[in-house]
């Protein structure tokens, strides 16, 4: 029994300093793609929306992390029940977890696994925000990212991640979040869409980006930041799966952007920033479940694969009549369940794990529980999430005034303008302009 006790311990994992400090620069690396998330947004919009776009961004860093730390920790990672949902009384609030005490199984404390996680569930919120855009009470926004997290982040987080989790059990693969983050936000996203409404003047105004430049510096915080969202995912260095997803988040990316933009040129005749931009985003969604089953090769095809899907899918919203101002459901649903459901098909079983898909001889076999995954959290989210925006509605009224939206939401939720046009005139010594040019000019930055 001693000897046996002995191999026990020393079979045992201890702390790893490289895998733990490597842990913390990916956490690092996953909260600047919220501010990154919120550029990205800020550059689509409309000059009057910036600053809310990415005050909806920021907020959630500022409501999501004190309710992870007092409850959504222990309900997304704590001792199942019922395969839905979690709970350790030990984690609420943080308050009983040592500081060396390790993750199970892993070489890295509780509070690095912990702080982590977090960044996702902040990340995603933020992410529905962008199909918001324009009409949304700040205050409505602030207490649905509170609401929405407790009730569906957190319990699907537990789903696909958590030890006793339906689809963690089943066998569904998400090695980053296709499911927990990207289907569920863009699902959410289509849900409060069509209970709030459509913008004024969807369809009939132009509402192109403002800022082209702060879109392209958003997608590349994102790109930046994905390497440790993706990479960081396998908790440590030891073997070499992190090292693959990190190869096949890059190959993918650049395989969905290329896809995009050969798509566009040839249904609209030009390469632009804004798809270059949209692309890239679609390709860090779809390898985001799948990078770490599929080799480099396999990326290339999930890459562009997404990459031609989704720039067909953003164009649904004007078919089909929903108002996606951003088009996280383009993105990030269709993303998310492209890249989750090509598992089944080019997982090589030479990743994370021996399951091989379709093409590989494996059958069809991973390919229904990927199903079973993506649409049980589709349908989940989409209904929740409705049912969430209606009740605040009908209570507090989700959207501004009608004259609050077309004046402008940054001026009427935040008192602030995004850009000072006071001094675009020149200095005082300049002698005023005749009244018919000022009012053009005024004209000019009331647009």
């Amino acid at each position: 029994m001693a000897s046996a006790a002995i191999t026990l311990a020393a079979d045992a994992p201890t702390l790893s300093s490289a895998n733990t400090g490597f842990m913390l620069i990916c956490s690092a690396l996953v909260l600047i793609m919220t501010p990154g998330l919120a550029f990205f947004y800020g550059g689509m919009v409309r000059v009057k929306s910036t600053l809310n776009m990415l005050m909806m961004s920021f907020i959630s860093i500022g409501i999501v992390t004190i309710l992870w730390v007092l409850y959504g920790f222990s309900m997304a990672f704590g001792t199942d029940s019922g395969s839905l949902i979690g709970w350790n009384s030990d984690w609420v609030g943080l308050s009983n977890i040592g500081l060396t005490e390790l993750w199970d199984g892993y070489t890295i404390p509780i509070f690095v696994f912990m702080v982590f996680q977090l960044m996702f569930a902040i990340i995603t919120p933020a992410l529905i925000s962008g199909a918001l855009a324009d009409r949304v009470k700040f205050t409505a926004w602030a207490l649905f990212v509170a609401l929405w997290v407790t009730v569906v982040y957190f319990p699907v987080a537990h789903w696909v991640w958590g030890s006793g989790g339906w689809a963690f059990e089943l066998g569904v693969i998400d090695f980053a979040g296709g499911t927990a983050v990207h289907i569920n936000a863009g699902a959410a996203a289509l849900g409060v869409i069509l209970v709030i409404g459509k913008r004024i003047g969807f369809k009939k105004d132009p509402m192109r980006p403002h800022s082209l430049p702060l879109v392209m510096l958003g997608a590349g915080l994102l790109w930046f930041g994905w390497f440790g969202f993706n990479a960081g995912s396998w908790l440590g260095n030891d073997d070499g799966v992190g090292a693959l997803m990190f190869v096949n988040t890059q190959v993918a990316t650049a395989a969905a952007m290329l896809a995009w933009l050969i798509y566009e040129k040839i249904r609209h005749g030009a390469f632009t920033t804004l798809g270059a931009a949209s692309g890239a985003v679609a390709g860090l969604v779809a390898i985001t479940p799948s990078g770490g089953a599929v080799s480099p090769l396999g990326a290339i095809a999930v890459g562009a694969i997404a990459g031609l899907l989704c720039a067909m899918a953003v164009g649904l919203k004007y078919k089909l009549g929903y108002d996606d101002s951003l088009d996280v459901v383009g993105v990030h649903l269709v993303g998310g369940v492209v890249g989750s459901l090509l598992i089944g098909l080019f997982a090589s079983g030479k990743g994370q794990s021996t399951v091989e898909g379709l093409f590989y001889g494996g059958g069809l076999t991973q390919f229904w529980k990927q199903c079973a995954g993506v649409f049980a959290v589709l349908a989940y989210s989409l209904i929740v999430s409705a049912l969430l925006a209606f009740i605040l509605d009908k209570t507090i009224g989700m959207r501004v005034s009608e004259d609050d939206e077309v004046a402008g939401i940054d001026q009427a939720e935040h008192a602030e303008t995004a850009y000072d046009f006071s001094g675009a005139g020149g200095g005082a010594a300049r002698t005023a302009a005749p009244a018919p040019v000022a009012a053009a000019a005024s004209k000019k930055v009331d647009a």
